[in-house]
């Protein structure tokens, strides 16, 4: 078997890969906390924050930080929304 990476060395290799080990919300939480503007609808805005409030109790305190900071915003954003939305 070969790999065009080579294995981590020294105390590199002791250090787990949190990008490996991510869920889908983690991963959405960090993505959406640096969005600052976009236009979708409020529908699609809905389903983001149901999707980062399961990230809202996660046992990783940056992983819940950002999901509290994007749900928030999401939450704003949606009850800013236009009606029609």
């Amino acid at each position: 078997m070969t790999s065009t990476q080579p294995l981590p060395r020294g105390i590199a290799a002791l250090i787990p890969n949190i990008r490996d080990a991510a869920t889908p919300g983690e991963l959405a939480a960090a993505q959406l906390l640096h969005l600052r503007s976009a236009t979708v609808p409020v529908p699609v805005l809905a389903a983001a924050a149901a999707l980062i409030a399961a990230q809202l109790e996660d046992p990783d305190q940056a992983a819940r930080e950002a999901a509290v900071a994007v749900h928030a915003r999401l939450l704003a954003a949606i009850e800013d929304a236009p009606p029609g939305r």
